[in-house]
């Protein structure tokens, strides 16, 4: 699979995060061209301020891995990550990045921040943006309207 097939996959989980009021963000985790972990946004659901999508992504991924050592593997997620989940990426030492749109506000892998690729820090993470950005961007559109009505 590609990173549009894998994007897919995160999209999906996007989508599922809408069953519970949380905003539209999917994460998908890979290793060796296979699906290690998948998760959406869950801070509604658990009333956790740290239930990004991201963060769940990499729990479930070090947990089935055995390890909370990353290396080798691509997060894919539908939304640039914020500072946190930019910093989780780096010290799990997730290898590359794949995204859907640029978060102007928030991002932290190029738009507002750059953490993933900061070389002060101890690993850098190989970043691609802009992967099917237009479902990603119609559905965080679509989530923000109907909140705003």
């Amino acid at each position: 699979m590609d990173d549009a097939g894998f994007m897919r996959l995160a999209l999906e989980q996007a989508e599922a995060a809408l069953e519970h009021q949380d905003v539209p963000v999917g994460a998908v985790v890979v290793g060796d061209g296979q699906v290690i972990a998948s998760a959406r946004n869950e801070r509604e659901l658990r009333n956790d301020p740290t239930a990004h999508a991201e963060v769940l992504a990499l729990r479930a991924a070090s947990e089935n891995l055995g390890s909370w050592r990353l290396s080798g593997t691509t997060m894919y997620v539908t939304l640039e990550p914020c500072p946190m989940c930019a910093g989780a990426l780096v010290l799990a030492r997730v290898d590359r990045l794949v995204y859907g749109i640029q978060d102007e506000r928030a991002g932290a892998a190029y738009s507002l921040y750059n953490i993933v690729q900061d070389p002060r820090l101890n690993h850098t993470v190989q970043v691609t943006p802009d992967v099917l950005p237009e479902p990603s961007l119609q559905l965080l559109q679509s989530f923000f309207q109907t909140r705003r009505s």
